[in-house]
């Protein structure tokens, strides 16, 4: 994953699966199930991926997109599926390939998508409103405005994570980074800086889904489910919204822990959605880690970091390590509950919360894993 040039993101999937298959210990011919996420890419990577994989009888075949959601609310599905009996063993996955070689990461994406603005929409487009980020950069704005939040509590964000990224060797980043890096680094979108901002990467995830009972038999320690939640909100862009303020985290986050019969004093770990620093802080607010208003405080004693009481983004997240939507911080999870983390390993883990953000704060999905006990 990461500037890999040369592949297309059905070459990225189908390596993915492969591996993923393997590395459960099964063969292709046991998967029946395939859920695909494509990313925003005008990438190729359809349901046409199970013929090139030799999946001729599948039970289950989709292609989901809640954006930065989507691995989350795949999670939710699979899970369901498989309870339900609709299926055994699914292949959830993830592949995009937006990186070309010659063209910045800004370019990368610059072109995806534009159609000529009609009616308001051309007001929009005329005030400079044209990027993803810049609608961020009103969000964590806001946040500022209505909390006191600080730059400087964004970078300690970037930092903390930084500093895990350097013990993972799968990570784009790893160059050491201090709070003045940070500052110093160009404005993307006041208050965004560079360094505020995640990466664009090529390359591709997957992870299997079976029963908790199947799952005990195979090569891997498996990772459990305990409980997942989504929720989908649309906040105007006016005064008088939420938007900025909270986010649909605050009912997925509840909706997963409930199902888990968990709290958020239970969890040990998160791995979260980073598009962009000020949503790692958001979502520790609406989460509950903290109150309302208060993340920027949070996070800036270094407890997100290598040796903090509250290990997030372990790998680097997507601001260090790779941008695979939410399979960033789901592989991560994954990782961390089976005792793969190397030099980055945490050793309590017994609760891993895992989150998805969406479109603009629209769509969030929350997972709750915790290590297997392995009955071999």
């Amino acid at each position: 994953m990461g500037k890999v040039y040369g592949r297309t993101a059905t070459d990225f999937a189908d390596d993915a699966v492969r591996r993923a298959v393997d590395d459960a210990g099964l063969e292709l011919s046991d998967i029946d199930g395939l859920l695909v996420s494509k990313g925003v890419g005008d990438t190729g990577l359809n349901l046409k991926l199970r013929d090139r994989l030799g999946l001729r009888e599948l039970a289950i075949a989709s292609e989901i997109n809640s954006f930065g959601a989507t691995a989350s609310v795949m999670m939710g599905y699979a899970s369901e599926l498989i309870q339900s009996g609709q299926a055994t063993t699914i292949a959830c996955l993830f592949a995009d390939a937006p990186l070309k070689q010659g063209l910045s990461a800004g370019e990368a994406y610059g072109h995806r998508g534009r159609v000529t603005p009609v009616d308001f929409a051309g007001v929009r487009i005329a005030s400079g409103m044209t990027s993803t980020t810049m609608y961020y950069s009103l969000a964590a704005q806001r946040h500022m405005n209505v909390f006191g939040t600080t730059s400087e509590q964004f970078g300690h964000v970037a930092v903390s994570q930084r500093a895990w990224a350097e013990k993972n060797p799968l990570a784009t980043m790893r160059k050491p980074m201090t709070l003045q890096d940070h500052q110093d680094s160009r404005m993307v979108a006041d208050p965004l800086h560079l360094l505020d901002c995640c990466l664009v990467s090529n390359g591709g995830v997957a992870v299997i889904v079976t029963s908790a009972e199947r799952a005990r038999d195979l090569k891997q320690r498996p990772v459990d489910v305990l409980g997942y939640g989504q929720t989908h909100l649309s906040h105007p862009f006016r005064s008088d919204s939420k938007f900025g303020i909270e986010t649909g985290a605050a009912q997925a986050g509840p909706k997963a822990l409930a199902m888990a019969g968990l709290s958020v004093n239970d969890v040990d770990l998160l791995e979260l959605y980073d598009c962009y620093t000020y949503t790692v802080l958001i979502t520790l607010e609406d989460y509950g880690f903290c109150a309302k208003g208060e993340g920027g405080a949070f996070v800036a004693d270094g407890k997100l970091g290598p040796g903090g009481s509250l290990p997030t983004n372990t790998g680097g997240g997507q601001l260090s390590s790779y941008y695979m939507w939410g399979f960033t911080p789901l592989s991560e999870a994954i990782i961390q509950a089976r005792g793969d983390g190397g030099d980055r390993q945490v050793d309590k883990r017994d609760v891993i919360m895992v989150s998805g953000n969406g479109g603009i704060l629209e769509h969030h999905g929350t997972t709750i894993l915790t290590p297997g006990e392995n009955a071999r």
